[in-house]
């Protein structure tokens, strides 16, 4: 059912986005992986394996040329976009009183503007093969915390965003999912994964969702999912 279809995933050299590249790559699909660096780009792109289905493009989502320029070289090698997964995402967290101006506009220009600029490059293509945006969002666009400003407003705007990019796009046949995960066990932040983090919602489960979604009847479309972890932290000690 989606062998040979073409994806991009923003933010796809670790993570969740690495985890939805591998789950696709199982499918049959092609996919095009971006990062900031195209060393780090290469190196996923060589460890995800299936050499002839995937590559790995230096891109950054805080510039809407660099994200034309992806679908472009997409469109380019393999003619087509079904899927554009917009997942890279920063987060700085830090009290109203300490966050700089600059902490402010990264997590703004990433999280939020860059999936924008992400969705405008992409539509036309997913227009024409009648394919779906997928966003990656949070539980923080809709549970706000104290040190999260930045991040909250960013996920915030990026549920409100994708809900309503999903009201202009469906009558063209384009569908439009927010993805709002918990906790998840990833090195977001440079932060590190251990044993004790079991009990998180795992990047592989992440995946496989979006497999779920892309192969979900037409018909239906569930265009704002919340997941959490089956149980709390306490409960799993």
């Amino acid at each position: 059912m989606l062998k040979g279809k073409v994806a991009i995933i923003t933010g796809g050299t670790k993570g969740i986005g690495y985890a939805v590249a591998k789950a696709m790559l199982q499918e049959g699909m092609k996919v095009a992986i971006t990062g900031r660096s195209q060393v780090t780009a290469d190196e996923a792109a060589k460890a995800l394996g299936h050499s002839d289905q995937v590559i790995g493009i230096e891109a950054d989502v805080r510039n809407y040329d660099s994200q034309q320029s992806v679908v472009t070289s997409v469109l380019e090698k393999w003619g087509r976009l079904d899927a554009m997964i917009a997942n890279a995402g920063v987060g700085h967290f830090v009290n109203i009183e300490e966050m700089t101006a600059e902490q402010w506009q990264e997590v703004i220009d990433v999280n939020l503007t860059g999936v924008f600029f992400s969705t405008k490059a992409a539509l036309t293509a997913l227009k024409e093969s009648k394919g779906y945006l997928i966003t990656i969002s949070s539980l923080a666009g809709t549970n706000f915390f104290a040190t999260g400003a930045a991040y909250n407003a960013s996920k915030f705007g990026v549920v409100g965003f994708s809900q309503a990019v999903m009201l202009d796009v469906r009558s063209a046949g384009v569908k439009v999912t927010t993805i709002m995960p918990g906790s998840v066990a990833t090195h977001f932040n440079d932060h590190p994964v251990t044993e004790k983090e079991a009990w998180k919602i795992q990047p592989v489960d992440l995946g496989q969702m979006v497999i779920d979604l892309l192969k979900m009847n037409p018909r239906t479309l569930p265009s704002k999912i919340e997941v959490r972890p089956s149980f709390p932290p306490s409960a799993s000690k």
